[in-house]
């Protein structure tokens, strides 16, 4: 197999079973770092619930990302801006960045939008956002290039969400992340692999656990570092305050938006 990122040659790494029955070949570059899966078949079975049941983490990685995002957003970032959730679910990482004051956008074809109603990418007036956001995707995209130039046409700023692994490609037995039950993760990251991304389009690549950021803006490195450590201790509540939290004011909207349709 060819790499999906920059082209190499990729030599199988190994076989799993996925899905429970489903025996899968997963590849390895090494010139990119970069593990990614045989063609997925297997997707359309895998996705009979868009999102896991077993992702018990969903809320809370919600609430910590939007604890930093605010932070880095209002300092680093043109606050007053518009910004879109790509592959945002249903719909709950958008209503907390509202909650606290910025004009997020809701885009995703394969979930409800449960909890941004009214606030979808049709009605965000634009098509350009200052930031774009996605978590926990990029390990779901067959062809991870395609989907991230498609978040390009929206915006050259993007914060998202994955898990990477450094060093030697781990086992199939090493690491959770694989997934294999669910089948779902079909592409999987190092840094190299993600640098090499954010080369390829002329932007800067910046990493902090699982987080990390594209964006063609200048940044420290340790900028992420220090939104973390100050969303620990608790910045995150006076931006919401001088953002001017938008609960209010979006009920309003979404009321007027009811009695005329």
């Amino acid at each position: 197999m060819n790499c999906k990122i920059c082209g190499s040659e990729s030599p199988l790494l190994f076989k799993a079973v996925v899905l429970r029955k489903h025996e899968v070949g997963y590849f390895h570059c090494r010139e990119c770092n970069y593990i990614f899966t045989e063609e997925p078949y297997w997707l359309e079975e895998a996705y009979t619930n868009p999102i896991n049941h077993s992702d018990t983490g969903l809320l809370n990685r919600n609430i910590f990302y939007s604890k930093i995002l605010s932070l880095l957003l209002f300092f680093f970032f043109k606050k007053n801006g518009k910004f879109l959730d790509f592959a945002g679910g249903y719909g709950v990482f958008s209503r907390l960045m509202r909650d606290n004051g910025f004009d997020f956008y809701w885009n995703d074809p394969f979930c409800t939008n449960l909890f941004s109603y009214g606030f979808e990418l049709d009605k965000a007036g634009t098509t350009w956002f200052e930031l774009l956001t996605s978590f926990e995707s990029f390990e779901h995209f067959p062809n991870p290039l395609n989907e991230i130039e498609k978040m390009l046409s929206y915006s050259r700023n993007i914060f998202f969400s994955t898990e990477l692994f450094s060093g030697e490609a781990p086992d199939k037995n090493g690491w959770w992340y694989y997934s294999f039950e669910q089948g779902q993760h079909v592409s999987f990251y190092s840094a190299q692999t993600l640098g090499k991304i954010a080369a390829k389009y002329g932007l800067h690549f910046y990493s902090f656990g699982d987080y990390h950021l594209f964006s063609e803006k200048k940044l420290n490195g340790k900028v992420l570092g220090v939104t973390k450590l100050l969303a620990k201790l608790g910045f995150h509540y006076p931006v919401r305050k001088l953002m001017k939290e938008k609960i209010w004011e979006d009920h309003l909207k979404i009321t007027k938006m009811e009695r005329n349709d």
